[in-house]
């Protein structure tokens, strides 16, 4: 559930297809995304989820898959 709504969030903030993204694409070169992008993901998850995540510097996160681990550490 928190992959499909991670990628939901990515694919409306960096108007990408679904089918582009995988659990190791990376944010920057793959993406195309930088910290303003990511904090509009991030609260695009916290919304969908129904949680809040906490603060982090954007920067260690460099793939999907670890976007989708801190995630779920923070649930």
């Amino acid at each position: 559930m928190e992959y499909e709504i991670l990628k939901k969030s990515i694919e409306k903030v960096l108007q990408v297809y679904s089918k582009e993204i995988s659990i190791s694409s990376t944010f920057e070169s793959e993406l195309g995304a930088d910290s303003i992008d990511m904090a509009q993901i991030f609260c695009c998850v916290e919304k969908d989820l129904g949680i809040k995540l906490p603060k982090c510097d954007y920067s260690t996160i460099e793939t999907v898959g670890d976007a989708l681990r801190f995630i779920r550490s923070a649930m």
